[in-house]
């Protein structure tokens, strides 16, 4: 090894921060930390381009720690180059409330781009962050100014390449070209039931020479080798590159060092006393010399370089005005100011046009009407967008144009969404992904990820339940509707017709933090009549769509295709009102007056009516209710003859209410 021994006694303070904080908690990680410390050295103090006194500085280098449960190396690394990130933050590492949870967090503390909890999502968001920064940059920069121009480096761990949303990911960023994507793969060798030649014997390098990266293998404790594998990572742009670093996991520790003992678990004092001694660090827990903290502060750095890219924009907008104006909208998450009164006026347009046709297609309309005001709509579908209907006429590829606004992802649910989500989080963007609502199954911890993060991730489902017909239980979803309903943060809409569909989109398009579903059917559904104030009520996610006939005796409530069931059961009955319900979370949002007076708590003879699962429903009719739906998965059959088998009819519906107020 090469590593001068000044720079190793930097790198160990990453080593005594990651053992001190386990061992205080009493729970963590440190083995990751310790064995990465020499790779983050080089990386953080000689490439990363970033201002800890700035976190969101808009030109940074992105950094994920896809191995997430080293946190402690993240945390080290943002306390010692200068974050807001004291000492006392590490002695509260996983602690309630402090900025120093188990796992990185978005939100608790500065720095941090993505949790990164579930592993080799880390790595797909990564691939979300570069793909959003040369599309961005292809869309803004100019032959003469570069205002977006950074990378995105990535650590990640045998966990993640094991995980399959890795292959999805970086499989697609080999496609697409992501050369500015940098990957240090920590190849230790040890996960938490030892060494992982029993179960992972992949050849890593020609995996990634198979999708199409750079590949470079080094010594992960030679900083040397770790700084000209990276100085040839950053000059190879049209390839994304990983580089494969040998390490030991938990260095430093006499005992534990190589063992799965230093993976999930304080090293005990004993052992933190003679990794001391290896290390020849004589301080104290969580003391750090000074001229240690000097040589990894980069706040000085940091400043400089933002402050030379501000003098670039400022030039890039005195010559592109229009286009700087622009990029800072964007960035900012700010919709143009003209957007809400455009969208209403297309709603407008939609409701005078009448049309009975699937919710699909009207959410195909949605997007030909409303993304052409939108230029940061990044959308794409996971090989449906035939059948999704999320190609809209002014859609590119960015693969054939790294300008464009639409993503081919293949046939790669989990790792598209997960990419999404790093595209929302890079900034700049609002992306829309798309496949049948039942394989948003594979995508499910994804979403999770959209809606812990609240980011601006637009979800979209079609094939809604057993009205997609004749492709069987594999393909009609049940339960998977209340699946996203019982999501926090997360709005799932499902539309009945063109209005609530396009309702639907202005919703997940205005809505600043937190992703939603958008849930479209296969079949045509018929238009329902309504007056401006039930339209502007629609977009509350529940309302009096018909009104009782005499005295209110029973409620119906139904969401997307049902809703036409419940309106001809409507037309048989007396004292009976219909209530669409296209988005349960957002009506639960509305004051109590408003919800009182959709549904009032005296009527307690309610009927509910959906062709997904029952048990849902319950909260809103109450144990004196019914509901009408699925309690078992699907048949192969043309539509009309699946909804008469399960019940799901105009006849059941009228039955049930007739039998609730006998």
């Amino acid at each position: 090894m090469t590593t001068p021994l000044n720079e190793r006694r930097i790198a160990n303070a990453i080593r005594v921060l990651a053992m001190d904080a386990v061992q205080k908690a009493n729970s963590g990680h440190p083995g990751a930390p310790m064995g990465m410390a020499d790779i983050a050295d080089v990386v953080w103090r000689e490439f990363m381009n970033h201002n800890p006194t700035n976190p969101n500085w808009a030109n940074r280098d992105r950094f994920v720690l896809s191995n997430g449960h080293g946190s402690m190396l993240q945390y080290a690394l943002l306390h010692l180059t200068g974050y807001d990130l004291s000492i006392e933050d590490l002695k509260a590492f996983r602690q309630l409330h402090s900025k120093t949870p188990g796992h990185p967090e978005l939100g608790y503390a500065p720095g941090i781009e993505t949790t990164t909890g579930p592993l080799g999502q880390g790595i797909a968001n990564a691939v979300g962050f570069a793909l959003a920064e040369k599309t961005l940059a292809a869309q803004f920069n100019k032959d003469d100014i570069q205002v977006v121009d950074h990378f995105t480096y990535c650590f990640l761990g045998d966990g993640c390449l094991m995980e399959g949303v890795s292959h999805e990911a970086c499989s697609l960023a080999g496609t697409l070209g992501l050369g500015k994507l940098i990957a240090y793969y920590d190849d230790n060798g040890i996960s938490i039931d030892g060494e992982v030649e029993g179960w992972f014997s992949d050849d890593t390098e020609q995996r990634f020479l198979a999708y199409g990266w750079q590949v470079i293998k080094v010594d992960g404790h030679d900083a040397d080798a770790i700084r000209q594998a990276t100085v040839e990572a950053k000059a190879e742009t049209a390839k994304p590159t990983i580089i494969i670093c040998k390490t030991v996991i938990g260095l430093g520790s006499p005992n534990k060092q190589g063992k799965e003992d230093s993976h999930g678990a304080p090293l005990g004092h004993d052992e933190i006393v003679l990794t001391r001694e290896a290390l020849g660090w004589t301080d104290e827990a969580f003391v750090i010399p000074e001229d240690v903290y000097a040589a990894w502060d980069a706040k000085a750095k940091g400043a400089e370089s933002e402050a030379a890219w501000n003098e670039t924009f400022a030039a890039y907008a005195a010559k592109y005005p229009t286009e700087a104006a622009e990029l800072k909208r964007r960035l900012s998450g700010e919709l143009p100011a003209d957007f809400v009164a455009k969208a209403d006026a297309y709603i407008a347009e939609v409701n005078a046009k009448a049309e009975t046709i699937a919710t699909r297609k009207a959410s195909q309309n949605a997007l030909q009407a409303l993304v052409p005001l939108l230029p940061e709509v990044l959308g794409g579908s996971a090989d449906l967008a035939g059948s999704n209907l999320t190609l809209w006429k002014g859609a590119q590829g960015v693969q054939d144009n790294p300008a464009g606004n639409y993503v081919h992802y293949g046939v790669r649910e989990f790792g598209m969404t997960a990419i999404a989500n790093g595209v929302a989080l890079h900034g700049g963007f609002i992306p829309y992904v798309a496949t049948f609502l039942m394989f948003m199954e594979y995508a499910r911890n994804a979403v999770r990820m959209s809606a812990l993060m609240k980011q601006r991730v637009i979800h979209v489902y079609t094939h809604d339940s057993i009205g997609l017909g004749e492709d069987g239980p594999t393909h009609q979803p049940v339960e998977q509707i209340a699946s996203l309903r019982g999501t926090p943060n997360l709005n799932t809409w499902r539309p009945c017709d063109t209005v609530e569909a396009a309702i639907s989109w202005k919703s997940a398009l205005t809505r600043a933090e937190g992703p939603t579903a958008l849930i479209f059917s296969r079949q045509n559904l018929p238009f329902q009549t309504r007056t401006q104030a039930q339209i502007e009520n629609a977009a509350k996610g529940g309302y009096v769509l018909a009104e009782e006939k005499g005295e209110l005796k029973a409620i119906i409530i139904a969401t997307g295709s049902e809703v036409s069931l419940a309106m001809e059961a409507y037309a048989q009955l007396e004292g009976v009102r219909v209530v669409s319900m296209p988005c349960a979370e957002e009506f639960m949002k509305q004051d109590a007056a408003y919800r009182e007076a959709v549904l009032p708590s005296n009527i307690r003879a309610r009927v509910a009516v959906e062709a997904a699962h029952v048990d849902y429903w319950w909260k809103f009719v109450g144990l004196d209710g019914r509901v009408i739906g699925m309690t078992t998965y699907g048949e192969s059959a043309p539509a009309k003859d699946l909804f008469q088998f399960f019940g799901i009819t105009t006849e059941a519906v009228v039955a049930a209410v007739k039998e609730i107020i006998a």
